[in-house]
């Protein structure tokens, strides 16, 4: 299963305690190694801000749940994805037995 991660940024205490923050956050990424069931495929950070996206493909919901319990700072949300020519597919098969229905 693919999921795309996006990470957006907890609101921190005073300036002192965001910078603490920063740099506790680079860190643990910097010894943090992905699970060897978790394929990243693009990993990427949104520009000006601390927070990004990153495609994964992985087999174990928990692998990702543990990924993102790693960084308290941030906000995750993990949502499973499908690539656009697989949902088209699919959609056009739905449409197709929906038109296909006898009308009352």
């Amino acid at each position: 299963m693919k999921y795309m991660i996006s990470w957006f940024e907890r609101p921190q205490g005073s300036p002192t305690e965001y910078e603490n923050a920063q740099k506790r956050i680079l860190e643990v990424f910097t010894q943090w190694k992905a699970p060897a069931n978790f394929k990243i495929e693009l990993f990427v950070v949104r520009v000006g801000e601390w927070g990004g996206h990153m495609l994964v493909d992985c087999d174990d919901p928990l692998a990702v749940h543990k990924v993102c319990s790693t960084w308290p700072a941030f906000e995750f949300q993990a949502r499973p994805v499908i690539a656009v020519e697989d949902a088209v597919r699919v959609e056009l098969e739905a449409i197709a037995w929906r038109d296909g229905l006898k009308r009352k």
